[in-house]
């Protein structure tokens, strides 16, 4: 797992404070951004996530729901409109859609663990902040 990755999956599963992430994502140039809200978008979908994850992940973010990420994600099939919210452009909206997805993230792998790993599994971020003492 790459270092992004391993950001993105400690930020998702609340082991590294929101605001030290907000900052590392406003310190990434314009096509670093892009990355990592892709890669965000595909780790979401790898975990199954859900419009319902979307409604609670708005809510979680401290987004309104008039913001431009909340709506997209909303307004459509799941995984087309995850699409969209990352293609946002404005330097503010993706700043949102960063906010937004790290919380749908945390919400469907969440599920996910509870669900399929909570007797263990070999999935790397699931063993980041495990002590190995």
């Amino acid at each position: 797992m790459d270092e992004r990755a391993v950001t993105l999956n400690e930020l998702a599963q609340g082991l590294r404070p929101p605001a030290q992430g907000l900052a590392w994502f406003e310190g990434l140039a314009e096509d670093e951004q892009g990355d990592v809200l892709r890669m965000l978008r595909e780790f979401c979908v790898q975990a199954r996530a859900t419009a319902e994850d979307a409604s609670e992940g708005i809510r979680r973010s401290g987004l309104r729901p008039t913001h431009t990420p909340s709506v997209l994600i909303l307004a459509g099939r799941f995984d087309e409109q995850l699409g969209k919210v990352v293609a946002l452009r404005p330097r503010h909206e993706r700043i949102k859609a960063f906010r937004l997805l790290i919380e749908v993230l945390g919400l469907a792998d969440a599920r996910r663990r509870e669900r399929y790993c909570a007797d263990g599994c070999g999935h790397e971020w699931h063993q980041l902040g495990r002590s190995t003492a």
